[in-house]
C-alpha cells in the first residue's frame, strides 16, 4: 500500500503544474508520517506545548509553527552545506547523528521533569512572546538530526524542482513551498490541537492528566534518541 502511495505521487508530480503542488504538499506530509525521525517532533512540541502553563489557542498556533519553521531552516541550511561538501545531502554523518540524540535525551529528560532546562529566561511570560523564542532554537536544534530523512522523502520533488528551475524559477520555487507546508502542517495542526484538546476536557497546566500527557512525550522524544544512536553505531 505504501509504494502504491509512492508510485503515485510519484505520477502525480509530472502530471501537470496543479497536481503536482497536491503531489509535493502530500511528500511533505509523508516526510512526517512515514519517518521515525520526524515522527518525534510530534510529542517533543506536545510535550513543550504543556510544559507552557496556560496560553492561549492563538500562541499554542504560533509556537507550533515557529517550532516547524525552525525545523526547515536548520534543514534547509545543512541541505546547502552538506551538498557544498560533496555529502549526501543534509547527511551530517555518524558523530553528527548522536550529537542530535544527546539533545533528544536532554529534552526528553525535561518533559520527565528529571532536569530544568532555562526556558524561563526565554519565554518572556510577560510579554505576548511567551514560549516563542524557546520554540525557534528548539526547532533549529531539532533540524540537524532530520536532514537524511528529510531530502529522503524530498528526492523526488527536489528532481522536479531542478528540472523545472531551467525554464521556471517560480514554479520551483512554489514546488518546494508546497512541500515545506505540508511538511510544516502535520507539526502545527498537531501541536495546536494539543490546546484544543485541553481546553474541551477543561485541563490545566496543574492537571494530572497533562502530567501525564507531557511525560508519555518526554518518553517518545527519548525513543527517537534511542533510534538515532542504534542506527548510527
Amino acid at each position: 500500500m505504501i509504494d502504491s502511495l509512492f508510485n503515485f505521487l510519484s505520477e502525480a508530480l509530472y502530471s501537470g503544474f496543479l497536481l503536482s503542488i497536491l503531489a509535493s504538499f502530500g511528500w511533505g506530509i509523508l516526510s512526517i508520517l512515514l519517518s521515525p525521525c520526524h515522527l518525534t517532533s510530534i510529542p517533543l512540541v506536545i510535550g513543550y506545548i504543556n510544559s507552557q502553563g496556560s496560553i492561549s489557542f492563538r500562541r499554542t498556533f504560533y509556537i507550533s509553527l515557529v517550532f516547524a519553521i525552525g525545523i526547515l531552516i536548520t534543514i534547509a541550511i545543512l541541505g546547502i552545506i552538506t551538498v557544498s561538501m560533496g555529502r549526501l545531502m543534509g547527511d551530517i554523518g555518524k558523530i553528527g547523528n548522536i550529537l542530535v540524540a544527546g539533545i533528544f535525551f536532554l529534552v526528553g529528560f525535561y518533559l520527565l521533569d528529571i532536569i530544568n532546562l532555562p526556558w524561563e529566561k526565554m519565554q518572556l511570560k510577560k510579554t505576548k512572546k511567551k514560549g516563542i523564542y524557546a520554540a525557534l532554537i528548539l526547532g533549529l536544534m531539532f533540524g540537524i538530526g532530520l536532514g537524511p530523512c528529510t531530502f529522503a522523502f524530498m528526492a523526488p520533488v527536489l528532481g522536479l524542482a531542478f528540472e523545472t528551475s531551467q525554464t521556471n524559477i517560480l514554479a520551483s520555487v512554489v514546488l518546494l513551498t508546497a512541500f515545506a507546508v505540508g511538511h510544516c502542517s502535520v507539526i502545527i495542526v498537531s501541536g495546536t490541537a494539543t490546546k484544543k484538546v485541553q481546553q474541551y476536557l477543561n485541563w490545566t497546566e496543574n492537571s494530572h492528566a497533562v502530567s501525564i500527557i507531557k511525560k508519555i512525550c518526554g518518553a517518545l522524544v527519548m525513543l527517537g534518541g534511542i533510534y538515532l544512536v542504534y542506527t548510527n553505531i
